[in-house]
């Protein structure tokens, strides 16, 4: 195993964290909260009487909003009319359809709900335990995320270019996969840390399925995924038996 598992926090997550900065500035978030509490676009003029400050300085505010992500823009005659004589449409402001999800240490509840989702529509309508349901529906996930790795992976197929795709992708899943010790990568964080916590058995048992739908994407033999619990990790562990076997 090599240093690649140790690669920075993903871009994604940066981004957000930069374009949610922009909300420390005091008016800036004034202006934010306004126009999210409207129903309808809100022209300038309109939001900056609601803050209390000046029409430049809204503009100034309200464009770095779109330029985060945070608002979306339109255009729109106020008065009403068209044709010649009616003006120039106004520039108005709304909230963004753009979600911005940033924790720290990373939680993906998102995708655990919609494992969750899954299973519970596969019990009603196949007559599965609902518990097995989980197990199957976080597999398939995991498989999908190991063909993921292999097609970023591209013509690089070797193993050690595999599983480092692998970490990539599970990097960006919140697991925060690290080499260990010997044959071992562990994961660093839980992203579903508060479920674990009330029903260990679950969701333990929903992450080594979906790590060995991971492995079986990929497509690799010799690694397993296995229960290694241990506190403020992910409760499973991949372990390389080709590195613990010296080859």
């Amino acid at each position: 195993m090599n240093d690649a598992y140790s690669a920075p926090v993903d871009a994604r997550r940066i981004d957000d964290l930069d374009d949610l900065a922009v909300l420390a500035e005091p008016v800036r978030r004034a202006l934010y909260e306004y126009v999210a509490s409207q129903s309808e676009p809100v022209g300038r003029d309109a939001a900056a009487a609601a803050v209390g400050i000046g029409r430049p300085l809204a503009v100034f505010h309200l464009d770095k909003l779109v330029d985060a992500g945070l608002l979306e823009p339109s255009f729109r005659r106020l008065s009403g009319r068209a044709g010649p004589g009616a003006g120039r449409p106004a520039k108005l402001y709304g909230r963004s359809s753009r979600e911005l999800r940033v924790s720290l240490p990373e939680r993906r509840y998102d995708i655990a709900a919609g494992l969750f989702a899954q299973a519970l529509e596969a019990a009603a309508t196949g007559g599965r335990p609902a518990w097995d349901a989980v197990d199957d529906a976080a597999r398939r996930y995991g498989e999908d995320l190991g063909r993921e790795a292999r097609q970023r992976a591209a013509g690089r197929r070797s193993r050690d270019h595999l599983i480092d795709a692998a970490m990539t992708v599970l990097r960006e899943a919140g697991f925060e996969p690290r080499a260990g010790t010997g044959d071992r990568i562990v994961l660093r964080n839980c992203p579903f840390d508060a479920l674990a916590r009330t029903h260990q058995d679950l969701v333990c048992g929903m992450n080594q399925s979906l790590m060995s739908g991971v492995i079986d994407g990929l497509r690799l033999t010799g690694i397993t995924a296995e229960l290694e619990p241990r506190p403020g990790m992910c409760c499973v562990i991949w372990r390389d038996t080709a590195v613990a076997a010296g080859t």
